[in-house]
C-alpha cells in the first residue's frame, strides 16, 4: 500500500481503495492508506480525491454491514417459526425466542415473564443476565415480580406494548406510584427493582404474549445503555412475543391433552379420537408453516388452510379486498362480513359471520392486516377453530415476511424517485441501471402520483405507501409532506382515483391525490412531478381537497398546468367529433357553433349572421348534440367547448399566415389534428 513520489500518487491510492474495497478490508487498511497519502505530498486536489475515496468506501462497508444485519435478522424471525413446528418442550421453545430477540434486535439482556396465580409474575427464561454477588437478586428464572410492577405491568394493563430509551430518566417509570395514562401500580417491588439495577438496564421494551383477549405474559427486551427503539424493532419484539405465546399455548395444549388421556384412559376410544383430532391440528399447521417458510404465496396458504378445513378460504386485506382465495364463497352478505370482521379483531378470535361462514382475524401484534373468511359446509369443531386460529397467525407472519422484504428495498427505492424528480436531473444512464437492478422498468409507460393525507399522522399513510407501491412494482417517496408514487400504467385518473379509493378508508380521513402522466423515460418523471404538484394545488384553490383528478381531467385548467401544453388533444376532446363531421361531410357546424356563441346563444340571431333560416340553425344545434352529448351547453363543458373553437380558429389563421410568408408553398388548410 506504500505510494511512490507526488506524481501519480492520487491514481495510485484510489486504485488502492478500489482494491481494498474489492477484498473488503478493515477499516484499519483505509485509515493506514489515507496517512500514507498524507505523507506522500503537499496535499491539494488529489488529496482532497484520496479523502473522498476512503469516505465513500467507508458508506459502501456500512451498507453492507447493514445489508447483513437486516438479512440475518430475516433468518432469525423464520428460525423461529420453524422451530415452534418441531418441539412442544415449553422451556426449549421461550429459550429459542429470548435467543432470537437478542440475535435479532442487539439486546444486552432479553427475558420472558409469565403470570402465576395470586398475582404474581414471574421470569421464565432469561439470556444475557449478569451473574452477580452470591445470593443477590438478578434478572434469572424463578425471580417472582409483583403484578403491575414496571413496564411489565403497563404491558399487562394496556395490553399493548411499552418502551422507554432510559427507564431512570424517563418520569412515568421514576417513582412507580402510576405509569402512562393513569394505570395503577405498586408504589415499589424492592426485589425487583434490585434485580434490575444490579442489571444496570436502562433501555427497556416489553410486548404482550396474549391468549384471546388475556395478556399470559410479557416478552422484554433490554440494554444497558441508553437507545431509542424504532418502530420496525418494537414490531419485530412484538412477532417474537406472539411467537411466545403460541409456544405456551402449544405447551399447554400438550398438557392439557395429557390430562384428558389420564381422565380417558379407560375409554381408548375418546383418546384415540382426541390424539387424531390432535395430530390432524398439528400436522395441518405443519404444512401451512413449512409452505410460508418455503416461500409460498398466499394462494398456496389458503388452498393448504381450504384442504385441511374441508372449507372454502377467503384471504382478504384491512380493507376487505380480496388477496387470495381457494373455491368459491356465493351468496356472500358482505353486511354479515363487515360485522363479524369487526367482532372478530375486537375479540383476537374467530366469530361466526352467519349459519356456515366464519371469520378470523389476521393480526401482527396490535396491527390490523386483515382476515380470513371460511364457509364451512359442515360446521367447525373446537379443533378446526383452533386450527382457523393458526391459518390467520402463518398468514399473519407471511405478510410480515413479504412486509419486511418491501421495507428492507424501501430506502433504496425512495433515493432512486428522489434522484429521478431531482433537480437538475441525475445521470439518465446511472438512473437506468439502478432501476434494473431493483426490477423497474422506466422504458414501459408509468404514471406519477401525489397523494397528501388531509389530517392525522403520516406514519399509517407511509407504511402504506411501501407495501402498495412493492405489490404494483413501483416506486415511493415522501417530499413536502406528500406521498409521491410512480406506478406502471397509462391511466393517471385512474390511478389516483385507485390510491384514493385504498388510502382513505384505512387512514379513515379524506386524502387529495393528483396524477400525471403517462411518461415513457426516466428524464420524463421529473416533468410529472411537477405537472401532479401544480394539479394538486389547483384542487386545493378549486375547493377540491380530498378528491382525486389527474391533469387531464382538468379540461382547459390542465391544459394551462401541463408543461407539453397539448392544444391538439385538448381540441380533440373538446370539439373533435365537430371538426370531423365536417370533414367528412363537408358541413360547416363549426361555423354555426362560432355564430351562436357570439349572438349570445341566440338562435334567431345567429340564423341572421349566417344567412340561414332559424329552423337550420337549431336542426344544425341538434346535431352538434348529437355529436358534444346532453351536456355540451352546461357552464363548465360550454366554456370548454368555446376555448377549442378559439383555439382552433386561432390555429388556421397562423397555418394561412405561414402560406402567405411562403408564395411558392401549397395553399394549406386547417391545421392537422391528432386522431
Amino acid at each position: 500500500m506504500t505510494l511512490h513520489g507526488a506524481d501519480g500518487a492520487g491514481a495510485d491510492a484510489l486504485l488502492t481503495v478500489l482494491e481494498l474495497l474489492a477484498r473488503q478490508a478493515p477499516p484499519a487498511h483505509f485509515d493506514t492508506l489515507l496517512d500514507e497519502a498524507r505523507l506522500a505530498g503537499p496535499g491539494g486536489a488529489e488529496l482532497d480525491r484520496v479523502e473522498r475515496a476512503v469516505a465513500l468506501a467507508g458508506e459502501v462497508n456500512a451498507g453492507r454491514e447493514q445489508d447483513a444485519r437486516r438479512e440475518a435478522g430475516l433468518a432469525a424471525l423464520t428460525d423461529t417459526a420453524r422451530d415452534l413446528t418441531l418441539s412442544y418442550d415449553l422451556d426449549s421453545l421461550l429459550r429459542v425466542i429470548i435467543r432470537r430477540a437478542r440475535r435479532l434486535l442487539g439486546l444486552d439482556l432479553a427475558y420472558v415473564t409469565l403470570r402465576g396465580p395470586h398475582g404474581v409474575c414471574y421470569v421464565h427464561s432469561a439470556e444475557g443476565s449478569r451473574t452477580g454477588q452470591a445470593g443477590g437478586p438478578r434478572i434469572a428464572p424463578g425471580l417472582r415480580i409483583a403484578e403491575g410492577y414496571g413496564l411489565g405491568g403497563a404491558v399487562q394493563s394496556h395490553g399493548e406494548a411499552v418502551w422507554t430509551a432510559d427507564r431512570l430518566a424517563d418520569e412515568r417509570f421514576a417513582s412507580f406510584d402510576s405509569l402512562d395514562a393513569g394505570v395503577h401500580a405498586p408504589a415499589f417491588d424492592e426485589v425487583a427493582e434490585a434485580a434490575l439495577r444490579a442489571e444496570e438496564l436502562h433501555a427497556i421494551m416489553a410486548a404482550p404474549l396474549r391468549s384471546g383477549d388475556t395478556v399470559i405474559g410479557v416478552l422484554h427486551g433490554a440494554d444497558r445503555r441508553v437507545r431509542h427503539h424504532t418502530g420496525e424493532e418494537i414490531g419485530l419484539l412484538t412477532a417474537l412475543a406472539d411467537l411466545a405465546a403460541l409456544a405456551v399455548e402449544k405447551a399447554g395444549l400438550l398438557e392439557r391433552t395429557r390430562a384428558e388421556v389420564s381422565e380417558l384412559e379407560r375409554d381408548s376410544s375418546r383418546v384415540r379420537t382426541s390424539l387424531t383430532r390432535m395430530r390432524h391440528v398439528s400436522e395441518a399447521h405443519g404444512r401451512i408453516m413449512n409452505l410460508v417458510l418455503a416461500g409460498g404465496d398466499l394462494g398456496s396458504v389458503a388452498k393448504a388452510a381450504a384442504d385441511a378445513l374441508d372449507a372454502t378460504v377467503m384471504i382478504r386485506d384491512q380493507g376487505g379486498r380480496c388477496l387470495a382465495t381457494a373455491g368459491d364463497i356465493p351468496g356472500l352478505v358482505e353486511e354479515a362480513v363487515a360485522k363479524a370482521s369487526l367482532d372478530a379483531h375486537a375479540r383476537r378470535r374467530p366469530v361466526l359471520a352467519d349459519d356456515d361462514t366464519w371469520v378470523a382475524p389476521v393480526i401482527a401484534g396490535s396491527e390490523d392486516l386483515g382476515g380470513l373468511v371460511i364457509r364451512a359446509a359442515g360446521g367447525l369443531t373446537g379443533e378446526d377453530e383452533r386450527l382457523l386460529e393458526l391459518a390467520a397467525q402463518s398468514v399473519a407472519f407471511l405478510l410480515l415476511m413479504r412486509r419486511s422484504t418491501a421495507v428492507a428495498e424501501g430506502p433504496v427505492r425512495d433515493e432512486l424517485l428522489d434522484d429521478l424528480i431531482a433537480d437538475p436531473p441525475h445521470a439518465p444512464q446511472q438512473i437506468a441501471q439502478r432501476a434494473r437492478r431493483l426490477g423497474v422498468d422506466l422504458r414501459k409507460p408509468h404514471v406519477l402520483v401525489l397523494a397528501r393525507p388531509e389530517g392525522g399522522e403520516q406514519g399509517r399513510a407511509v407504511v402504506w405507501a411501501s407495501s402498495y407501491a412493492y405489490r404494483l412494482s413501483g416506486l415511493k417517496t415522501v417530499q413536502g409532506g406528500c406521498i409521491v408514487l410512480l406506478l406502471p400504467g397509462i391511466d393517471a385518473s385512474a390511478a389516483a382515483r385507485a390510491v384514493a379509493d385504498e388510502l382513505s378508508p384505512l387512514l379513515g380521513h379524506p386524502v387529495s391525490v393528483a396524477a400525471a402522466g403517462p411518461g415513457q423515460s426516466p428524464d420524463g418523471v421529473a416533468r410529472m412531478h411537477q405537472e401532479a404538484g401544480r394539479c394538486l394545488d389547483a384542487m386545493s384553490a378549486l375547493g377540491g381537497t380530498g378528491s382525486a383528478a389527474s391533469v387531464q381531467d382538468l379540461g382547459f385548467l390542465g391544459l394551462l398546468l401541463s408543461d407539453d401544453n397539448d392544444v391538439d388533444g385538448f381540441v380533440e376532446a373538446a370539439i373533435g367529433p365537430v371538426l370531423d363531421y365536417d370533414a367528412e361531410r363537408f358541413t360547416d357546424l363549426t361555423h354555426t357553433l362560432e355564430a351562436y356563441f357570439a349572438s349570445g346563444g341566440s338562435p334567431t340571431n345567429a340564423a341572421e349572421a349566417l344567412h340561414v333560416h332559424p329552423n337550420t340553425v337549431s336542426r344544425r344545434l341538434e346535431r352538434i348534440g348529437e355529436l358534444l352529448g346532453p351536456e355540451w351547453q352546461k357552464p363548465g363543458q360550454v366554456l370548454e367547448v368555446q376555448l377549442a373553437l378559439r383555439l382552433q380558429r386561432t390555429r388556421e389563421v397562423l397555418a394561412r399566415g405561414r402560406a402567405t410568408a411562403d408564395p411558392g408553398r401549397p395553399s394549406p388548410g386547417p391545421p392537422e389534428r391528432s386522431a
